[in-house]
């Protein structure tokens, strides 16, 4: 039986440092084959993530923000107008959804984010080949996958970038629900491999707690990073607010297929919860403190730039005792 890993297993061995200082390290990094970003960090598509008070926060530290597709289409069709070329949108396998995708993508959309829980399937390498058939220009983000196969198919299927992660979200629950999925930290150094012969970016997608987390998923070999809890909880989030608490919900939970369809799907179970929990603060306090933390793990990595990093990078797997050490003990 093969051993896998997540981000609490493992940690980064130090390596040779001449840089002198933290603010030196480059963040900038590829999110498509052919599209750079300033930051690598990406703010989940989620409908109780992403709004336009983040997306502007996002698109003025060099991110781009990913629309989620769980609103009605003269909503996108603003938002498209809106942001044009500093957005992309998100779609599923909706055959009547299809032709709304096409539309905001002639509307001026960078790209589309194919967005499932389990993404390797004959139905996502036939849309991602329709996609690329009629708009040859626009990037296709696809996912979500866990092994190297399925991103492999993926990249054989056109797309541009391959998000990453089956079941490690805060508000996911499709691992204990169905026994499936991959920890993380082994989902990301596995797919990476594949990832740095083919050259196709990889996002991790999900169980990012903080900074530590983040330089784990770069250095194991992502591009960027998706984060939706952490982004959900910030004030400008699209999340529902009240008395200091924000509404975080997965999109598979009941209480999200209630509002969006009225009822859970016939013969489907919740695979997703929803919880409330205390705003952080701002969405620009959040992006420093992420990123203040990647560049001093860098400094740590020896490394100038996210290549150096995961080039250097030196894995041990650590128990729970690491942790324990780890952490202040005040007492």
């Amino acid at each position: 039986m093969k051993k896998a890993f997540a981000f609490e297993d493992v940690a980064l061995v130090p390596q040779f440092n001449n840089i002198p200082s933290r603010t030196e390290p480059s963040l900038e990094t590829w999110l498509t084959k052919d599209r750079k970003i300033h930051m690598p960090l990406l703010a989940s598509n989620m409908d109780s993530v992403i709004g336009e008070e983040l997306a502007d926060i996002l698109i003025e530290n060099g991110s781009i923000p990913i629309y989620h597709r769980f609103t009605d289409f003269a909503a996108q069709v603003k938002w498209v107008e809106k942001y044009r070329d500093k957005t992309f949108i998100s779609c599923g396998f909706q055959t009547n959804k299809i032709e709304e995708t096409h539309k905001l993508l002639d509307l001026g959309a960078v790209g589309v984010c194919v967005d499932v829980a389990h993404g390797h399937s004959n139905r996502m390498f036939r849309l991602i080949e329709e996609l690329k058939r009629t708009h040859p220009d626009k990037d296709i983000i696809a996912g979500n996958v866990c092994t190297p196969m399925a991103y492999h198919d993926l990249v054989n299927a056109g797309a541009d970038a391959v998000k990453v992660g089956v079941g490690p979200g805060a508000a996911c629950t499709t691992r204990i629900v169905t026994g499936f999925g991959v920890p993380q930290f082994s989902a990301i150094y596995e797919c990476a491999r594949i990832a740095e012969k083919l050259r196709i970016p990889l996002i991790a997608d999900g169980g990012i707690k903080s900074s530590r987390e983040v330089v784990l998923a770069l250095a194991a070999g992502a591009s960027s990073v998706m984060i939706g809890k952490l982004f959900a909880l910030t004030a400008e989030s699209a999340a529902v607010k009240k008395e200091g608490l924000a509404k975080y919900r997965g999109q598979a939970s009941e209480d999200f297929q209630n509002d969006f369809y009225g009822s859970m799907k016939e013969k489907t179970v919740a695979e997703g919860v929803d919880f409330w929990a205390a705003v952080s603060g701002s969405a620009q306090q959040l992006i420093d403190k992420l990123l203040g933390g990647v560049r001093s793990g860098m400094t740590y990595g020896g490394a100038r730039n996210i290549k150096e990093l995961q080039r250097k990078a030196e894995f041990v797997e650590v128990t729970h005792a690491y942790m324990v050490e780890s952490h202040p003990r005040v007492n």
